[in-house]
């Protein structure tokens, strides 16, 4: 997964998965990432990759700040999955290129998500479960899941 963040004010990109059948993701709101593939170096590899494919952004090695601890859903999925969050810093916002698996993208400014009003527990049904699960209550939408369990850890570290 790719934490991106840019100065004025400074934000994290958030995009919103374009809606597919069987992606369990469909429509949720993320950050770029996706599955390693045979061809990846390494899983930071894999992050700048899957940038390129869902927004059009080369991110170079000069934007990586480092990483975050890996993650994974609390909810049961068929197979493991884990994800390692790769945290890169922009000096400025590029042109956005979506591709056909990203809906949208969009920019969240850094205090707005420090709103202690934002972030509540929330009742979900997930796989027939109904769970209740910290999100982040923004305009765009729910951000939950994954995506919770990695902006909140950076948001305590960047305090």
């Amino acid at each position: 997964m790719a934490v991106i963040v840019a100065p004025a004010p400074d934000s994290v990109l958030l995009i919103r998965r374009a809606r597919r059948t069987g992606d369990p993701w469909s429509g949720h709101i993320g950050l770029p990432g996706g599955r390693a593939e045979p061809g990846d170096l390494d899983l930071r590899a894999t992050a700048i990759r899957e940038t390129v494919e869902e927004i059009g952004w080369s991110l170079g090695p000069e934007a990586l700040l480092g990483e975050l601890d890996d993650v994974w859903p609390s909810t049961p999925l068929p197979q493991v999955i884990v994800v390692r969050p790769f945290v890169f810093a922009l000096a400025e916002r590029p042109v956005v290129s979506l591709s056909a698996e990203v809906a949208e993208a969009f920019w969240v400014p850094i205090p707005e998500l420090r709103n202690p009003a934002i972030l509540r527990d929330t009742p979900l049904r997930v796989r027939g479960l109904d769970l209740v699960f910290p999100a982040y209550h923004l305009a765009q939408g729910m951000v939950w899941g994954l995506t919770e369990r990695i902006l909140t850890p950076l948001l305590a570290i960047t305090a």
